[in-house]
C-alpha cells in the first residue's frame, strides 16, 4: 500500500521547452566567447582566464575596425602561466581552422548562433619556478660535431666509427699552421710577381686568337680587320685581274680561277663583272685572293706536302702569295722539309677567308652558301664567324634594302660583323 502510494505521489520530470535556434547579435566593443587550445596540459576548471588586446591606432578605431587575432588569452595558476601564441594562433587561422560557437540558455530553451566564425587561441604555458633560470644557448655546429662524433664512437657501428676516424685524420688543425701564415704569405706575394696583369693577359689572349689582326678600337666594320693585314702589300700588287676583263663570258673567267667549284666565289664573280661600282677592282682582286686560298687549302689537306708540289699544284697563283700561304698557314715538321697542316693552322686559314668574305658581301655573309663550299656544317662555320666578332642573326628591311637582297631572305641568317668587335666570352662549365 505505501509503495502504490509512494509510486503515485512521485514528481513528474519536468518537460524542458522546444529548443529555439536564433541568430544573436553581436555587441559592438565586446569581445564574446573564445575557442583556445591547450598544449597538452590539462588546466583545473577553477582557473580564470582574461582577454587583453593591443592598443589600436586612433584611425583604426574611427574606422571601428576589429581583429580577434589581436587579443590575448591569458590565465594563471599557482604553478603555471598560460598565455596566448600570437604566431601559432595566426597560423591556425590562416589554415582554414575555423568553428562556429552557439550558447544554449537553459532557462528560455533557446541556442544563439555567434555571427562570426571563430578560430582557436593557441596557448602556451610557461613554469613560474623556471622563469628566473636564464635560457640554454643552442649548441654550436662545432659543439653539436663533437658530440655526435662521440655518440658514435661509443654506440656506433663499425663502418660508423670507420667514417668518424677518417673524417678526424683529413681534419685540419689551424693552430698548427698560426706559426707557418707568415711564410706562406711571403711566398704568395713572391710568386704573384711574375703574374700578367687583367691589361696583359687580355692583350695575350688576343694575340693567340686564330684570327687576322685586328682593331679593337674601330667604329667601322671596315676597318676592324685591316686589308693589308690580311693580304700583304706586295701580294696586292702581284695580284692581275686585267685577264679578267678581257673575258667575255662568265665561264671564261671562272676558268680563270685557281679554284673553280666554290659557289660562293662564282656567283660574286658573276654579280662583279656586270657591276659599275667604284669597289669593283677591289673585290674582284680580294676574289682572286680567296680563290688562290681556297686552293690551298685544298692542297694542304693532303698527308704529305712539300713546297715544290704545292708550288706546281697553284701554277695560275703568283708566286710571292703561295710563298705567304705556305709560311702563314703551314708549319714543318721537325728535322725534315715536309709541311704540315694542323687543326691551326687550318682554323687559321678559314678565320683569314672569312673575314675576306665579310669586306666582299659589306659584311653580312650568307654563311650557308660557304659552309656547302666548304663540304662543313654551317654550325662549325657559324662558330668560326663567332670568332671573328659576327653575330649570327636575320637582317632588317633596312639592311636587306642597303645590300640590294629581295624579300624572299628575310628569314635567312647571315653573320653580321659590327664595330667596335666584341668576341665571344668562354662558356663557365657547370659545376
Amino acid at each position: 500500500m505505501s509503495i502504490a502510494r509512494s509510486t503515485s505521489k512521485k514528481r513528474k520530470r519536468d518537460v524542458s521547452p522546444e529548443a529555439q535556434f536564433r541568430l544573436s547579435e553581436s555587441a559592438t566593443g565586446k569581445v564574446g566567447p573564445l575557442l583556445v587550445s591547450y598544449p597538452a596540459l590539462d588546466v583545473p576548471p577553477s582557473t580564470h582566464f582574461k582577454c587583453y588586446a593591443k592598443k589600436k591606432l586612433k584611425a583604426e578605431e574611427k574606422a571601428g575596425a576589429e581583429d580577434e587575432q589581436e587579443v590575448f588569452v591569458v590565465g594563471e595558476t599557482n604553478s603555471v602561466e598560460i598565455v596566448s601564441n600570437e604566431e601559432e594562433t595566426r597560423k591556425a587561422a590562416e589554415s582554414g581552422c575555423h568553428y562556429v560557437v552557439a550558447v544554449r540558455n537553459k532557462r528560455t530553451g533557446t541556442i544563439s548562433l555567434l555571427p562570426s566564425a571563430k578560430s582557436p587561441h593557441i596557448l602556451t604555458r610557461t613554469v613560474k619556478a623556471l622563469k628566473s633560470l636564464p635560457s640554454l644557448a643552442a649548441p654550436s655546429k662545432l659543439e653539436y660535431l663533437d658530440a655526435k662524433n662521440t655518440l658514435g664512437e661509443t654506440f656506433g657501428t663499425k663502418k660508423q666509427k670507420a667514417n668518424i676516424k677518417a673524417q678526424q685524420r683529413n681534419k685540419i688543425d689551424v693552430g698548427a699552421m698560426e706559426g707557418v701564415m707568415d711564410h706562406l704569405m711571403n711566398s704568395i706575394e713572391k710568386g704573384a710577381q711574375g703574374l700578367l696583369t687583367a691589361e696583359e693577359s687580355q692583350e695575350a689572349a688576343d694575340k693567340n686568337r686564330l684570327i687576322p689582326p685586328f682593331s679593337a678600337d674601330a667604329t667601322d666594320p671596315a676597318e676592324v680587320y685591316p686589308l693589308h693585314d690580311i693580304i700583304p702589300e706586295a701580294e696586292w700588287k702581284a695580284l692581275s685581274i686585267s685577264s679578267f676583263d678581257a673575258a667575255q663570258t662568265d665561264r671564261e673567267r671562272i676558268a680563270l680561277l685557281p679554284y673553280r667549284k666554290s659557289d660562293w666565289v662564282n656567283s660574286h664573280l658573276k654579280a662583279l663583272a656586270n657591276s659599275t661600282s667604284k669597289s669593283k677592282k677591289k673585290k674582284m682582286k680580294i676574289l682572286l685572293y680567296i680563290s688562290a686560298m681556297l686552293a690551298f687549302r685544298q692542297v694542304a689537306q693532303q698527308k704529305s706536302l712539300e713546297k715544290e708540289k704545292v708550288s706546281e699544284r697553284l701554277g695560275a697563283v703568283p708566286g710571292v702569295t703561295v710563298e705567304s700561304l705556305i709560311t702563314r698557314f703551314t708549319e714543318t715538321v721537325r728535322g725534315s722539309s715536309s709541311l704540315q697542316f694542323t687543326s691551326a693552322t687550318k682554323t687559321n686559314l678559314l678565320t683569314h677567308i672569312f673575314a675576306l668574305c665579310l669586306k666582299v658581301d659589306d659584311y653580312a655573309s650568307d654563311t650557308a652558301v660557304i659552309a656547302h663550299d666548304l663540304s662543313m656544317p654551317v654550325s662549325e662555320v657559324n662558330q668560326l664567324f663567332k670568332s671573328l666578332g659576327c653575330k649570327i642573326t636575320k637582317l632588317g628591311e633596312r639592311e636587306r634594302a642597303r645590300l640590294g637582297l629581295p624579300d624572299s631572305s628575310a628569314d635567312d641568317k647571315r653573320a653580321v660583323l659590327t664595330a667596335p668587335v666584341q668576341f665571344p666570352k668562354p662558356r663557365m662549365r657547370r659545376k
